[in-house]
């Protein structure tokens, strides 16, 4: 009954900028933790964003000062405003929600967003 779905991948040239929105359902939400992920072609999911329910944000090295990752409790949603987008950084973008136990909730499961396609191209 969970899930995750993500918007706003396309085609953006090389220096552009793209917003990703995931919205979740169930309930809890401002209580978890969320991040997002990205799988390029031949490669290992890596994480790129997470940020706590107290909204404490942390970004990979190669994406920190580019990329932002927010969270709207009100509307359940995670974005990621993704600036000067490199070519390398074509992949599919998940959003994630780790399995958590909350209080007064007990165990909330991990969650996969089904991905959208962001491909950096000229």
């Amino acid at each position: 009954h969970v899930q995750l779905v993500e918007s706003g991948g396309g085609l953006v040239q090389p220096g552009g900028s793209l917003g990703l929105s995931c919205a979740a359902s169930g309930s809890s939400f401002s209580f978890l933790d969320m991040d997002w992920y990205r799988q390029a072609p031949g490669k290992e999911r890596e994480l790129v964003a997470t940020i706590t329910s107290s909204e404490t944000t942390t970004y990979t090295d190669s994406v920190r000062g580019r990329f932002t990752i927010t969270r709207d409790n009100a509307k359940n949603t995670v974005s990621l405003q993704m600036n000067s987008l490199k070519p390398e950084e074509t992949a599919v973008y998940y959003c994630h929600r780790p399995r958590t136990f909350v209080n007064g909730a007990g165990w909330r499961r991990e969650v996969w967003g089904q991905g959208t396609l962001v491909t950096v191209s000229s």
